[in-house]
């Protein structure tokens, strides 16, 4: 793969129950395309994935949260994960380093069940969002696209992943790399 995110830094945010599948495919292909990743949480030192029906893999955290700053990044990536989501949700510092990438028009991607994180930063309003059934819930006032695969609206694309592991991939990397600029960026 050619290095098309040479020299980009992102951002992986997660908390104990992430799904895995959602933070490793998209940091496989994110690392061939050149960019570096580091992996924020709340969490010290090692975070839990989920995998299946089960918990998965300890993965290093490379920064903490409550000092992670969206200007030291040029794009996000929340994997789901509902129990992941849902630590982050209460998290006073997720809301924060949320927000500074979706105010400041940064690439910001919210696969599964972290689209639901956009109603907990107040965030949702007006936005076209491809939502899973625990993410419709919380954006019950957002237009939901939950057919979709992925729905690309300004700086945001979210990703329904129920039952597609690895699809979204494409669509992701499309994003970051700013060739899904409005509109829907479809993974196939």
């Amino acid at each position: 793969m050619n290095q098309s995110l040479a020299g980009k830094k992102i951002a992986l945010l997660v908390a104990n129950g992430f799904e895995e599948v959602e933070l490793t495919e998209p940091q496989r292909a994110l690392l061939a395309a050149g960019a570096a990743m580091q992996l924020i949480s709340p969490e010290q030192a090692l975070v839990n994935g989920w995998h299946g029906s089960a918990w998965g893999h300890y993965f290093p955290v490379d920064g903490a949260l409550s000092t992670a700053l969206a200007a030291d990044y040029d794009a996000l990536i929340v994997p789901g994960g509902f129990r992941s989501v849902e630590k982050l949700a209460g998290n006073a510092h997720t809301m924060r380093f949320l927000k500074g990438f979706l105010d400041t028009g940064k690439p910001t991607v919210l696969l599964g069940d972290a689209a639901s994180l956009l109603a907990t930063a107040e965030r949702a309003e007006g936005r076209q969002v491809a939502a899973n059934a625990y993410s419709a819930e919380k954006l019950a006032a957002a237009t939901l696209e939950a057919e979709s695969v992925s729905k690309a609206d300004r700086n945001l694309l979210t990703v329904n992943t129920d039952g597609e592991d690895a699809v979204f991939v494409d669509a992701v990397i499309a994003h970051i790399g700013g060739d899904a600029e409005g509109g829907v960026a479809e993974a196939a």
